[in-house]
C-alpha cells in the first residue's frame, strides 16, 4: 500500500511543499520534476535576494545558482532518457 503525504521545506521566508509517496517497501518517492523545480526555485529566490539588495555575495550566489540549475538539468535529462528508454 502506498502512503501519500507532503514535506514542507522552508527557505528564504517561503515554504515549498513537495508531494511524497512511500512505496510498499517503505522507500520514499519524490517526483523528479518536483525536485528539479525546487532546485531552480531556490536559485531564483537567491538571485531575487541579491537584486533586492540583501547582503549576499553576488559571485557566490551566481555560482551556486548555476550549479543548482546544472543539477536540475541532469535530473531532467536522466528522466527524459529513462522515459524514452535511452541512456543519457
Amino acid at each position: 500500500m502506498r502512503e501519500r503525504c507532503a514535506a514542507t521545506i522552508r527557505f528564504v521566508n517561503r515554504e515549498v511543499t513537495l508531494p511524497l509517496i512511500v512505496d510498499d517497501r517503505g522507500t520514499l518517492q519524490v517526483a523528479a520534476a518536483d525536485v528539479s523545480r525546487l532546485l531552480r526555485t531556490v536559485g531564483g529566490r537567491w538571485l531575487h535576494l541579491v537584486e533586492a539588495g540583501e547582503d549576499l555575495d553576488e559571485d557566490t550566489v551566481a555560482a551556486l545558482t548555476i550549479e543548482l540549475a546544472k543539477l536540475a538539468d541532469r535530473i531532467d535529462v536522466a528522466c527524459i532518457a529513462h522515459s524514452s528508454g535511452s541512456r543519457p
